[in-house]
């Protein structure tokens, strides 16, 4: 069957078109902007057309047309295909729900949550490999352990995947395991307040099977207040038959040997490490195979990943970041002056999306202001804003800017840089045996383009 996808570009959209692609089928698609992922999937026969969507990307007799939760039904190539629908030529669907249809079909394993849901899944997925289960792996980064793909293709009945909330995507989804790393306020263009949010995640457990099991972070709030909901008297009428493992339990026990043999650094990766060792256990996988998937593990694209960098003469580590989240930039900072210890640490951060910025800008203060007090980096560059197409309400640039969020975190070595100058002010100023941190999930990664590297450590 010929399948084409509108936005093929997207991390999660990209992941799918490979499986198609793996299932023998036919695959092409469309994206405004060339990008690694484009090129990586040209490179593998997916026939993919740049630029303007419109009509006559379409493939003639495309059996099935997925497209990205980011694309407007008001979207040219999208009508055509809803057109082409109507006629009974094709079938239309979004990429959570064309997912949603593979999570039916395997023994699914979900991760799911505010934070950690990308490395999490990839620890899961390597310690079933390790365990030779052979499973097949929906990711929302690129992992060398699977050839620098967001993809793994088993042939297994288990299903790993990263099981995104941003427009309520999960729901789509009827896993047999659910992970729950932890639940914040995130995605305000969609939830209207923190109520909505869990609202949504209580009806995302239901889809669990009476057999099912659920695997959270007790120490959360925000998810005790679920599984009390789950639990309490007061649900006693509909009280969950699935099993709930509270994988804080397992921290405890496995804390000190975690950190010992973990390469990746940080107390939020030892909570994500106990959740995979949660499923593990739950799977009969013997520890000694998940501790050494887990030692194994190098990290994943932009998360913590480190680069040895040479620059006018100066070494200095380079750490890229996908952290974006008031929570995750703190959690990265803290684990970096972990690992570095006494070294000079800059942090070079870029907000993504103006409408995530002026809804937590009171949390961006309060983390930034944090992480100067606690002295975990000592010099802090904020650059513009990365604006996401088709996700910014109309007029928000004119009321939210970096340099308003600089302004109010009013700390001595806090300062704004448009993008354009960032790479001539590290280069005169950056100096040996420093770290210089590139944080954001926009286009700051490119920045590291800017300096000679290494190859990752591992």
């Amino acid at each position: 069957m010929k399948i084409h996808f509108i936005g093929i570009g997207g991390i999660g959209v990209s992941a799918l078109a490979q499986y198609y692609l793996a299932q023998g089928h036919w695959v092409s698609g469309s994206d405004l902007v060339k990008s690694e992922i484009t090129d990586f999937l040209a490179g593998k026969g997916v026939k993919i057309k740049i630029g303007e969507q419109r009509k006559e990307n379409l493939p003639l007799d495309a059996g099935l047309v997925i497209f990205s939760p980011a694309v407007k039904e008001n979207n040219l190539e999208l009508k055509a295909a809803r057109e082409k629908e109507k006629r009974g030529e094709t079938r239309v669907m979004s990429y959570p729900q064309a997912l949603g249809e593979l999570t039916k079909k395997y023994f699914t394993i979900a991760v799911s949550g505010t934070h950690g849901k990308s490395t999490t899944t990839a620890m899961v997925s390597l310690i079933l490999e390790k365990a030779g289960l052979d499973p097949t792996v929906i990711i929302g980064t690129k992992l060398k352990e699977f050839g620098g793909s967001n993809f793994r293709p088993g042939r297994s009945q288990y299903l790993v995947i990263e099981a995104d909330e941003w427009q309520a995507s999960f729901l789509n989804y009827w896993p047999k395991i659910i992970i729950l790393t932890n639940i914040e306020k995130e995605h305000l263009d969609y939830y209207r307040d923190i109520r909505h949010i869990l609202k949504t995640y209580r009806e995302y457990l239901t889809h669990l099977p009476p057999d099912g099991v659920l695997i959270v972070n007790g120490g959360d709030e925000n998810i005790r207040k679920i599984i009390l909901d789950l639990t309490g008297r007061k649900n006693k009428k509909n009280k969950q038959s699935f099993l709930i493992c509270d994988f804080q339990d397992l921290k405890r026990k496995e804390w000190g040997h975690l950190k010992k043999i973990l390469k990746i650094p940080g107390e939020h990766n030892i909570l994500n490490a106990s959740a995979a060792l949660a499923v593990a256990r739950f799977l009969r996988i013997p520890v000694r195979i998940s501790f050494r998937a887990l030692a194994l593990y190098c990290g994943a694209w932009r998360r913590f990943e480190e680069f040895e960098a040479v620059c006018d003469g100066k070494f200095f580590k380079l750490v890229n970041d996908y952290g974006h989240h008031p929570t995750e930039i703190l959690a990265t900072a803290k684990a970096a002056r972990e690992k570095f210890k006494n070294k000079k640490i800059w942090l070079i951060f870029q907000p993504h999306q103006h409408q995530r910025t002026f809804f937590l800008f009171d949390e961006f203060v309060k983390t930034f202001r944090e992480i100067k007090e606690n002295s975990l980096a000592d010099e802090i560059i904020i650059t513009d804003i990365f604006d996401v197409a088709g996700r910014e309400e109309a007029g928000i640039s004119k009321r939210i800017n970096s340099k308003k969020l600089v302004k109010k975190i009013n700390r001595r070595g806090v300062i704004y840089l448009p993008l354009s100058k960032i790479t001539a002010y590290l280069r005169r100023l950056v100096g040996n045996d420093e770290v210089a941190i590139i944080m954001g999930a926009g286009d700051i990664y490119k920045l590291q383009n800017s300096f000679k590297r290494f190859s990752p450590q591992s």
